[in-house]
């Protein structure tokens, strides 16, 4: 089962999305968590803190949970 991670934009770049899920801390720690941890989006691995994510797109990051992007109800 996904933990939902609801978003009220079109779509919401890769290193907000960590924030908002709660995994890292701040913006400043999303680079050295992509370069320690493997993440991926929709099952391709993803390392770009740029990428955007839209509304059905799967996060899974192993040691941490999966996440699915929904919209704000």
């Amino acid at each position: 089962m996904s933990e939902r991670i609801e978003i009220s934009t079109e779509f919401i770049p890769l290193g907000q999305f960590l924030k908002l899920s709660n995994v890292v801390e701040s913006g400043g720690m999303v680079k050295v968590f992509l370069a320690e941890f493997e993440v991926y989006v929709n099952g391709e691995p993803e390392q770009r803190r740029g990428k955007k994510l839209y509304l059905g797109d799967v996060v899974d990051i192993p040691e941490f949970g999966v996440y699915e992007v929904v919209r704000e109800e």
